[in-house]
């Protein structure tokens, strides 16, 4: 049980720090100023949420691990994020797609979080929830934007729907750490999850002249420590320092 209600957690704080890390690399490379600056506060919110989620696993855990320990000083195969949220930004529209449908998840996970059986839990996903709704605005409107905009745009945003499509099943797909979860009412049922995740996405790529993908073939492993190269690469850059100097403070 201790192992279980640890490791997910982890998961929920991992999430958020590596998409983090994929929102900072857009910190001064944005389209338009206020775009750049967008990005950089929901990174800063994800990176406050990943903090407070750290902070609760070293206390599950009582082994004295910080937050900067389980960011630092763990490999690949030791963080339990979905898949999607560890792909390359590759361009706007591909941010946008990821961004859009992590959100959507966060959203409905968080909303349902409040009402965890785990009082900590339940507080950190109502402070949360209010940043997570803004991030679900922002990123349904610009899946609107590049939808029903222009052709080209129309085109770049379909093309990173289509190719993200198969790292969205994982998101409210259980696994046996999720399913602990949910029979000790600390997270939702996922089937409720999963029917609010398609309604929400189902909606927005209908309005942004969107054709949803046919492919029913998922991607899964992430949550259970199996991840695409990209895991490894952001990991690289974001822990060379500590693991280099160990002990480093800012």
């Amino acid at each position: 049980m201790h192992n279980q209600h640890l490791k997910y957690v982890l998961s929920l704080a991992d999430n958020a720090l590596i998409l983090s890390q994929r929102l900072g690399e857009w910190c001064g490379h944005g389209p338009v100023l206020e775009q750049d600056i967008a990005l950089a506060n929901i990174a800063l919110d994800l990176l406050g949420q990943a903090r407070m989620l750290y902070d609760y696993a070293g206390e599950i855990e009582g082994a004295g691990r910080t937050d900067d320990d389980f960011a630092y000083f763990r490999d690949v195969h030791q963080f339990y994020n979905v898949m999607l949220v560890e792909q390359a930004n590759q361009d706007w529209a591909y941010t946008m797609a990821r961004q859009f449908f992590f959100d959507t998840f966060h959203f409905y996970n968080w909303q349902a979080l409040c009402h965890s059986k785990d009082p900590r839990l339940a507080e950190i996903a109502e402070k949360s929830l209010k940043e997570v709704t803004y991030h679900l605005r922002f990123s349904a409107e610009w899946m609107l934007r590049l939808g029903d905009g222009t052709a080209l745009s129309n085109q770049k945003i379909q093309t990173a729907v289509d190719d993200l499509w198969m790292f969205t099943g994982e998101l409210t797909t259980p696994t046996e750490t999720d399913q602990w979860a949910a029979a000790a009412e600390i997270a939702p049922d996922f089937t409720l999850l999963k029917q609010a995740w398609e309604q929400k996405t189902d909606a927005i790529l209908a309005e942004a002249t969107l054709t949803k993908p046919t492919n029913d073939w998922m991607q899964t492993g992430g949550k259970d420590g199996r991840h695409t190269e990209q895991l490894g690469f952001i990991l690289a850059e974001m822990q060379h320092l500590q693991r280099t100097y160990p002990g480093q403070k800012w």
